[in-house]
């Protein structure tokens, strides 16, 4: 039996942000389960057991410990299974900058960055159009967010200092969807930035899970 049961879907930055720490963890004791979201599967009951919301991505334990929210599960997995993705608990201030680090994608980039990915690549799938003044607003967002970042980068290698963490990856799903949607300029355009996303995107752990994910999305198509 697997360790635990990761529920989510293809395609999902929420699971792929799961799925990336995990490949960067080089864990591979678990089983994913894909929920169809245009079938509604994760409004079920049963998944609803497991995420009262009706969302993903979500997981339980082979104990039966369950646990919803991708920054969650992605902190609780680097815990249990010491994957080398966070500060040491003895050194506070680093864990500190990892906290504020967090604080700083979720709330300055990840919700303008959502907003664009759901006007422009989710409404596609749904037979919708993009609400342009939605998208513009939230790029004007994500334009100020990295010209902040732009500058911090210049004094540190990532997010959260000179370490590799589990902060970096959490932005790697919406930065790709960025790049799907034709907004990579917002990128490749900041050295600082540009530097900094070759370094988290070039790890050979997550090329792979890239490069795999690449080949099945072509398989599918």
């Amino acid at each position: 039996m697997p360790a635990f049961t990761l529920y989510g879907s293809r395609g999902s930055t929420n699971t792929d942000r799961v799925r990336l720490t995990l490949a960067e963890g080089g864990f591979t004791d678990y089983e994913l389960v894909l929920l169809n979201l245009q079938k509604g599967e994760q409004k079920s009951k049963e998944h609803e057991k497991r995420h009262p919301w009706g969302k993903i991505p979500a997981i339980t334990s082979a104990e039966g410990f369950t646990l919803y929210e991708s920054r969650a599960i992605c902190k609780y997995l680097a815990t249990k299974y010491s994957f080398p993705l966070l500060p040491s608990d003895s050194d506070v201030e680093a864990a500190a900058l990892f906290d504020q680090a967090q604080c700083a994608e979720m709330l300055y980039f990840a919700e303008p960055a959502g907003r664009i990915a759901f006007e422009k690549f989710a409404k596609r799938f749904m037979g919708l159009h993009p609400d342009d003044a939605v998208v513009s607003n939230a790029l004007r967002s994500v334009e100020m967010f990295f010209d902040i970042a732009e500058r911090l980068l210049h004094h540190k290698d990532y997010m959260a200092g000179n370490d590799f963490t589990l902060v970096d990856i959490y932005y790697i799903p919406l930065i790709q969807r960025l790049f799907t949607c034709g907004y990579g300029d917002i990128i490749d355009s900041r050295e600082a930035v540009s530097a900094w996303w070759d370094r988290c995107v070039n790890r050979p752990a997550i090329q792979r899970m890239l490069a795999a994910d690449k080949e099945a999305a072509v398989a599918a198509a």
